[in-house]
């Protein structure tokens, strides 16, 4: 086999790996090959793209809604401009051809992959040779967009009450209050849950915290929601006749995704669930919205928090 190994290598720009608006992906596409090889073209591409697809039944029928949305697609020969006669050759061993893409600035969402569809971002590099089929490969790179919201948008106060009667061999009434303090939270930050439980019943009421991921698909005029959990934490029960002013802190995973309302197709949204646990009563449940951020390194982090933290001082929000 004339081609031992057809490859693309890229150059990393933070610790995690990823991209966002603007950067320069600089790599190499790799080809080595046992003997002198005379080739037509080489050339890598860029593209990202998101795509859905889910099947519903109705009746006996079976219908597969799907769509698609492409972001961007450039493709760049990578063989040097002197091949006069339309040919290069390649010598045996290792060559190594250089290249570089800008991402754009604006509009892209963040990679993702999701239960029907996923938004992804790669290269993919083809080499023709005369009377043989065209050889691919392909790398994937993940983008992270840079967070695009006005400043009051997250510092927005969440907030959400509700109360309810207990029946069925007790009586009284539970009762919560539950504020989020701003709606922007970074990757792996805290997300401080405050408010006031009271417990006029008979009944001990256990609360309970949720926060879960909702994602939505979009196709042929139809929606195909998804969720999933993505941490649960028990409180402390509170007896009968007793309050509880609260301040919880849960911690959000660096890992999860980012929030991603900038696609025509997919959508990713997050909520706080907090839910009064109670026997023999539906449990009264309190949702509350916000926004997943991208965990930005250096000054860039620093600036935002201390931006963050001088609106929530001016709200007196802060302790």
């Amino acid at each position: 086999m004339t081609i031992r190994n057809f490859a693309i290598e890229y150059d990393a720009v933070n610790d995690r790996n990823t991209f966002s608006n603007g950067d320069t992906l600089a790599g190499r596409v790799i080809v080595e090959v046992s003997k002198e090889t005379k080739i037509k073209a080489l050339t890598v591409k860029a593209k990202g793209k998101a795509d859905v697809s889910w099947n519903e039944t109705h009746g006996e029928d079976s219908v597969t809604y799907w769509d698609k949305e492409k972001y961007f697609s450039h493709t760049q020969s990578v063989l040097p401009e002197d091949n006069a006669d339309g040919s290069f050759t390649l010598v045996a061993g290792r060559n190594v051809f250089p290249f570089a893409f800008q991402l754009p600035y604006q509009g892209l969402p963040s990679s993702f992959k999701g239960a029907h569809g996923k938004i992804h971002y790669r290269f993919l590099a083809k080499l023709n040779r005369s009377m043989h089929a065209t050889s691919k490969t392909e790398a994937k790179f993940t983008f992270v967009a840079r967070a695009d919201y006005d400043r009051s948008a997250l510092m927005e106060t969440q907030h959400g009450s509700k109360d309810k009667n207990v029946l069925f061999f007790a009586s009284g009434n539970i009762s919560m209050n539950i504020f989020l303090p701003k709606t922007g939270y970074q990757q792996g930050e805290g997300l401080v849950v405050n408010g006031e439980i009271v417990n006029s019943s008979t009944r001990k009421i256990v609360p309970k915290y949720i926060i879960y991921q909702k994602q939505s698909f979009f196709a042929g005029g139809q929606r195909a929601v998804y969720t999933t959990q993505i941490l649960k934490e028990k409180g402390e029960p509170l007896v009968s006749s007793t309050r509880q002013n609260l301040s919880k802190v849960l911690a959000l995973p660096t890992e999860i995704s980012t929030t991603i309302q900038n696609c025509r197709i997919l959508k990713v949204e997050y909520r706080l669930k907090v839910i009064l646990d109670v026997s023999f009563t539906k449990n009264p449940v309190v949702k509350l919205p916000f926004i997943v951020l991208p965990l930005y390194d250096g000054t860039t982090s620093k600036a935002l928090e201390a931006g963050l933290h001088q609106d929530l001082a001016k709200m007196n929000i802060l302790n």
